[in-house]
């Protein structure tokens, strides 16, 4: 079955080359930080851990090389596009494999198309992978407006539908007439837009975060649904200093990212306890879990310094969630009736139920609860964040 049409598209090849004196700035910046004292807890209760980011910090300016970074970026397909005056950049690898389906899959904060970078292959060529031809994808990953490589939003009102509409309007210019949709974090509501949209063309979609829960009450019938809803509950309490840092001030907290690189990276190890605690362990212990080894981390971090793109992301959850935001109190569009897959990764914020997701969709195809793997899935399990994909999307084929 085709899946393209022939468009005329505004759509630019995309190289990326960092001046050395910008790396050697970021250096000199790293080794100037002015470190506060150590934390008075044997925990993260406080925060980042000195040990943690001392080890991150050495790392960074002793061994780390973001060259092998830029030339596995460059070894991709990138392309530029201006969608709604703001110029967004993706990678776009089409799959050798006939018939592959469409797929656009938008990462989350903190996090870039840096953490998607491993997926591609067994994505587009399963085959190399442990999959079946009939499996392959043709892959669209476009870094998020003020994100990377995506210019900034120049006005307010980019929020999750918005981006939606601009994602929709991507694949219309690749020729896609008919393609399905992944996302995590800030990906996912992205993703669950689209499907509210029910853009021309969008055939399924894809989360390994479940969004009405973040929004909505759920229900807690069950022992599985109220550890699911504690789980929620602590991470409201205690772990969400950064969401309502950056819903409410982003720019307040975007001088400081900006100006200081440890800061930055403090910034943005700080988001969930499993991510954390692993990547702690690859620092410190030099114990990586699964893909998510320290220059992996370090990729996605110096990726946001040299953009300079962390106060413009962080304005994306004051536009996204934020109460005086143009979106604020904008009620949902009704559900998406196109099939809904969804995977649950252990190490996530919360371990979500089926009934949650059969609560949320009325079309759920697919449900699956896998071993290993939390928040950054794609990133930290790429092989399996693939099979999965293969297996929620295989009815659609």
């Amino acid at each position: 079955m085709s899946t393209t049409v022939e468009t005329a598209i505004d759509v630019r090849p995309f190289h990326i080359e960092v001046p050395e004196e910008q790396l050697a700035e970021l250096r000199r910046r790293i080794t100037a930080t002015r470190w506060p004292s150590k934390e008075l807890v044997d925990d993260r209760s406080q925060g980042v851990q000195s040990a943690t980011l001392q080890a991150l910090a050495r790392y960074w300016t002793t061994e780390y090389d973001w060259r092998q970074a830029e030339a596995k970026l460059n070894a991709l397909p990138q392309f530029t596009t201006e969608i709604d005056g703001v110029e967004i950049h993706f990678i776009h690898v089409k799959s050798e494999h006939e018939n592959a389906l469409p797929l656009i899959m938008t990462h989350g904060w903190p996090g870039s198309v840096i953490e998607m970078l491993d997926s591609v292959g067994p994505l587009t060529d399963p085959t190399a992978h442990g999959g079946s031809a009939e499996d392959a994808f043709h892959l669209v990953l476009p870094s998020l407006p003020g994100y990377g490589l995506s210019g900034e939003p120049a006005e307010v009102g980019w929020d999750l539908a918005r981006t939606a509409r601009a994602w929709a309007e991507l694949m219309h210019r690749l020729g896609y007439t008919r393609y399905v949709a992944q996302g995590g974090d800030v990906g996912a509501g992205v993703t669950d837009a689209m499907g509210r949209q029910a853009p021309e063309g969008l055939i399924g979609i894809h989360t390994n975060l479940l969004v009405p829960a973040l929004g909505g009450t759920m229900p807690t019938n069950t022992d599985e649904e109220r550890a699911a809803a504690a789980q929620i509950a602590t991470f409201g309490q205690s772990g969400n200093g950064y969401f309502v840092e950056m819903a409410t001030r982003p720019q307040t907290i975007g001088y400081a990212l900006l100006d200081s690189p440890v800061a930055l990276a403090a910034w943005m190890i700080d988001h969930d306890t499993d991510a954390y605690t692993k990547i702690a362990h690859a620092f410190v212990d030099g114990q990586p879990s699964g893909n998510l080894t320290r220059d992996h981390i370090l990729d996605n971090i110096t990726l946001y310094w040299l953009t300079g793109t962390s106060a413009s992301a962080a304005r994306s959850y004051w536009e996204a969630y934020g109460p005086d935001a143009p979106a604020a109190g904008n009620k949902p569009l009704p559900a998406p009736a196109i099939p809904f897959g969804f995977t649950t990764f252990p190490g996530e914020i919360w371990r979500t139920p089926r009934s949650w997701v059969e609560a949320s969709y009325p079309n759920v195809t697919y449900f699956n609860e896998v071993d290993k793997g939390g928040h950054f899935a794609a990133w930290e399990e790429p092989e399996l964040f693939a099979t999965e994909l293969r297996a929620a999307f295989k009815s659609l084929r």
